[in-house]
């Protein structure tokens, strides 16, 4: 198992915003220090918590200042921009990264983002796919493209000059493409198997329950299958939160503290997923009433905190209960306390991995 680093971080509102971003960006230097494989950020622009803006904006900010860790949108909330422009930045950051870049999409879960974007009533669903399949044709084709669909037209018929290059648009380092992966946020969801069939590489959210988590290996084996691909485990991404420290007694007072960041970022997924209409995301089975499921509950679930070996052993158990994955996304939160912060995701790559490293392999992912 590999371990990564995923973020979107939720931070307390009125926390001053250049803190914010500067700690975000000392967690992904550290990540890159300590041997982190890869590193994902979100972005949405209408929430005053979860407020990274672009996540390119974000990676092209760090990208000179890392040196080994692929670092990935997490994600491209398509919808919201015209494709011809994610094209040009995606390729323009590919080529600052050198090609260390893992380009994530999706439709965009933010509604607020959604209604700012006028696209709160559209079909979202087929904008995201118009979106990259535009995307993909950009980067395949040559000028002056005459790409025409339902939301948006690529052209530059009228206005490309070859001789001098202009009506051009840049291609990725990464050829054909940079590594596409999309998060997978519903029980079941058939987008993993329509990603799985066009070799996108999935990322199951750290809100899911382990059952809906494993819901997800059988829809990616599906899509494989579909044309052809064997199914490797080692695509499987899986994002959780996770608490590590020296002390079980801090470990507990920190993870489960009502006011701490972890509550804190649950608090504001489910006040988010209750409006919705989601919180079926948070239930242990499908029927189980909606006002049974509480934070409370949900932090006890979905927290894996405590000292090294507790946590590698609670992972080993989360990882024979979901399937076999190759990379672990620790998920980043507020450092409410910064060396607390910075010790957790040190004791996760010093401690806790090579204990899973040297436990039994997990059982093997359901089929």
């Amino acid at each position: 198992m590999k371990l990564g680093f995923f973020t979107m971080p939720i931070h307390p509102l009125g926390k001053d915003w250049r803190q914010c971003l500067a700690e975000d960006r000392e967690a992904f230097l550290l990540a890159d220090e300590l041997g982190y494989s890869e590193a994902y950020v979100g972005e949405h622009v209408t929430d005053q918590a979860e407020n990274i803006t672009s996540c390119v904006a974000f990676l092209a900010w760090i990208a000179a200042a890392t040196k080994r860790i692929r670092l990935g949108t997490g994600t491209v909330n398509l919808p919201n921009a015209h494709p011809a422009t994610v094209a040009a930045q995606i390729a323009m950051l590919d080529h600052m990264l050198d090609g260390r870049l893992n380009f994530g999409i999706s439709p965009g879960g933010l509604l607020s983002d959604a209604e700012l974007f006028g696209n709160l009533d559209a079909d979202r669903n087929g904008m995201f796919l118009e979106a990259i399949n535009t995307i993909l044709a950009i980067w395949a084709g040559e000028p002056p493209y005459d790409i025409e669909g339902k939301y948006w037209t690529v052209s530059t018929a009228r206005t490309a000059m070859k001789e001098i290059g202009q009506g051009y648009l840049p291609r990725p380092l990464q050829q054909p493409h940079p590594p596409i992966v999309v998060t997978a946020v519903a029980p079941f969801s058939k987008g993993v198997t329509e990603a799985a069939a066009r070799g996108w590489e999935p990322i199951s959210a750290n809100f899911l329950m382990p059952q809906w988590v494993r819901s997800h290996w059988p829809r990616y084996v599906e899509g494989c299958e579909r044309v052809g691909r064997a199914a490797d485990p080692a695509n499987w991404r899986v994002a959780k939160s996770v608490f590590v420290a020296d002390d079980m007694a801090t470990a507990k007072a920190y993870a489960m503290d009502p006011e701490g960041p972890y509550w804190a970022y649950y608090r504001s997924l489910f006040t988010k997923m209750k409006k919705n209409g989601r919180v079926e995301l948070f239930k242990t089975h499908r029927d189980q009433p909606d006002e049974e499921v509480t934070l409370e509950g949900i932090c006890q679930r979905l927290i894996i905190y405590g000292t090294p070996d507790k946590v590698a052993e609670d992972i080993q158990g989360f990882q024979e209960e979901v399937g076999t994955f190759g990379t672990m996304l620790y998920a980043g939160k507020d450092w409410k306390d910064r060396d607390l912060g910075r010790r957790s995701m040190i004791l996760m790559a010093e401690k806790v991995m090579p204990r899973l490293s040297d436990a039994p392999a997990g059982i093997e992912a359901a089929l």
